[in-house]
């Protein structure tokens, strides 16, 4: 397939425009010509990525985080970025990446649907019509009661991570239940709102953490790769449907950090 027919195919299920203003969803590097017949899918196009797609010969790096956030005024090997991209250049290998116009077309009912979340709704809308909201995020009620404790292990268990951290007592009983992969710290007060017993999300702060306790609301830190590492198997599954003709590899699911 051509680069800008693929490019179009993922636009229309999950447009630009439901990106944040600050994002930087798209094409990263590229040309749109191109000719595409692999794809390596991971969640953040690091050096490690690149090198495995070079070894798998892909043609396009498909990541949930963009390669470029920021501008930058010279493209060398005398940075990490830009050595990247030299690198993605002399291989031929574009980059597309799907950040939040995918997390709220896909990832929050991917994450509320891994919780079984029952009557699930949108946390926060971004994106209202007459017939229709969108946004980040998803509230919902757990498939039975449980307290925090139990539904930190649940978490955990659900999304395969090797740990969990948690604010709040253990034996506070959950039903309303928001989750937001990545980082949700800025949800907090819009969970409340929304009457959640628990906020399920990464990056939280020990005064995120502390805070959000004193406020009445308990949260359960899973990590930002923790849930949203559900980009690669759903992208896969997608592409096999959508896109059949194409070779898909993946990323291995390996977390960031090592905790000793």
């Amino acid at each position: 397939m051509v680069l800008s027919a693929i490019m179009n195919q993922l636009e229309e299920w999950c447009p630009k425009s439901f990106a944040e203003d600050w994002d930087n969803a798209g094409l990263q590097t590229g040309v749109s010509t191109q000719d595409i017949r692999s794809v390596y899918l991971a969640l953040d196009c690091t050096s490690e990525v690149i090198e495995d797609a070079k070894r798998c010969g892909a043609d396009l790096i498909l990541t949930h985080h963009p390669l470029l956030f920021h501008g930058i005024k010279q493209v060398t090997d005398a940075d990490y970025v830009g050595k990247r991209i030299v690198t993605l250049l002399q291989n031929h290998m574009a980059v597309y990446s799907m950040h939040t116009n995918f997390d709220v077309m896909s990832m929050a009912d991917a994450a509320a649907d891994r919780l079984r979340l029952l009557n699930s709704d949108v946390l926060h809308v971004t994106y209202e019509d007459s017939i229709s909201h969108e946004g980040l995020g998803r509230i919902g009620e757990l498939p039975e009661h449980m307290t925090l404790h139990d539904t930190a292990v649940y978490v955990r268990d659900v999304f395969e991570i090797p740990h969990v951290r948690f604010y709040g007592d253990p034996d506070t009983p959950v039903v309303m239940t928001a989750i937001l992969p990545g980082s949700g710290h800025d949800e907090i007060d819009a969970a409340i709102r929304k009457g959640a017993d628990v906020l399920i999300t990464g990056d939280i702060s020990h005064h995120n953490g502390l805070d959000a306790i004193e406020k009445g609301i308990a949260v359960i830190d899973a990590g930002h790769y923790g849930i949203e590492k559900l980009f690669v198997p759903y992208m896969k599954d997608y592409l096999a449907r959508e896109m059949p003709s194409l070779a898909v590899y993946t990323a291995k699911v390996k977390e960031p950090f090592t905790e000793v």
